[in-house]
């Protein structure tokens, strides 16, 4: 009886079970926490490295995706179509996604179908609002709009993912929002194109942002989505959101029937602003992923401050101190931001410990005195 016991739990412990097709993974995948940007595996480096690639990625693709996006609505006549480029954007974005996961071996969705309905509603509503926005607003003052969403992600992360942030993260924050809105500011005196309708719209796209890196991000960790994915269900079901929008309102027509006279300017700019862009979300994904919504839009609110700096590299503008402060300003933002993800390793001396060893170095120099 005793050996049968020993047999028996010794069959169950060696005992294998066969998974079906359906659920077997694909052999390459050596780790399910692989993070791949562009053929690129970012797992095998580093998280020093990793940052490093990510950001370097970031600010290249989105200067050039600023710079086509400002170039596309400088087209005389092209200010009214600015839902019809999303829709443009969203369909070249969804060929990427797709070329991009036909290029890797394992493509299931792992992410519901319900989920990806919500961020491609919260993404149509990102992009879509901010491009047609630009038809009301001057470039920098769409820019600060959006430089503002470091204080909503924030909000969101609290509510959507019950996060807790330290005084570091609230201050980088406000650092970094009060410097590029002060940043901007000195800039409406020389150009003031101000619209209600504009800044309502900027103002739900802000809304919109804010709230969708902090539900990628859920999904992202609890899933183990692709960025690939991610992208490919998320932009072609919002490209059925605003194809179905432009027929309804027949905003559609008049816009394919002015892109045709310029194919150039519009599909030709459309494809490189798309395509930049689409390389510059990989990697706003990928720090998603491993470093989290916030450090991700921190990031890109750096980048955002160097689109302005170089709006003013390329073309005059009258320069004041107040760039000068605002800048560092930012700075200030960026450095409490990477000090309260090292608060373990970077220790900031406190007033009290400086005011105690001032008091001790008194005293030491005054017995030194006496004796």
């Amino acid at each position: 009886g005793v050996m049968d016991l020993k047999l028996t739990s010794s069959r169950k412990y060696i005992s294998i079970s066969v998974p079906s097709k359906s659920q077997a993974m694909s052999p390459h995948i050596k780790s399910v926490d692989d993070v791949v940007v562009l053929g690129i595996n970012l797992s095998k480096f580093n998280k020093p490295t990793q940052f490093f690639i990510c950001v370097s990625g970031v600010f290249m693709f989105y200067l050039i995706y600023g710079y086509l996006q400002e170039l596309i609505f400088s087209v005389e006549g092209f200010k009214p179509f600015g839902w019809y480029l999303t829709l443009v954007q969203f369909g070249f974005y969804s060929i990427f996604g797709l070329i991009e996961l036909q290029l890797i071996q394992d493509k299931r969705r792992r992410i519901p179908g319900k989920t990806y309905m919500i961020i491609a509603f919260l993404t149509v509503g990102t992009m879509g609002l901010s491009n047609t926005s630009l038809g009301y607003l001057n470039y920098p003052t769409q820019v600060i709009f959006k430089c503002c969403k470091l204080i909503p992600v924030m909000v969101g992360g609290v509510f959507i993912q019950g996060k807790r942030y330290n005084i570091a993260d609230v201050s980088a924050a406000l650092c970094m929002s009060l410097g590029l809105i002060w940043f901007t500011l000195a800039d409406s005196t020389v150009a003031p194109n101000f619209n209600l309708t504009g800044v309502v719209l900027i103002s739900l796209a802000l809304c919109a942002d804010a709230v969708i890196g902090n539900v990628q991000e859920k999904a992202m960790k609890l899933h183990n989505g692709s960025n690939s994915e991610m992208v490919l269900y998320s932009y072609s079901i919002g490209f059925v959101y605003i194809l179905f929008g432009l027929t309804c309102t027949s905003g559609l027509s008049p816009a394919v029937t002015f892109c045709s006279k310029h194919p150039v300017q519009t599909y030709g700019y459309a494809f490189l602003f798309s395509l930049t862009g689409y390389f510059g979300i990989s990697f706003v994904l990928a720090l998603i992923k491993i470093f989290g919504a916030l450090l991700a839009v921190t990031v890109t609110t750096g980048r955002k401050a160097m689109t302005i700096v170089l709006s003013f590299l390329f073309f005059a503008k009258p320069f004041t101190l107040q760039y000068v402060w605002s800048g560092l300003l930012v700075v200030l933002g960026i450095f409490l931001n990477v000090y309260s993800k090292n608060m373990d390793k970077i220790k900031l001396p406190s007033l009290h410990g400086v005011w105690k060893k001032s008091v001790e170095e008194r005293k030491t120099r005054t017995l030194s005195q006496t004796v």
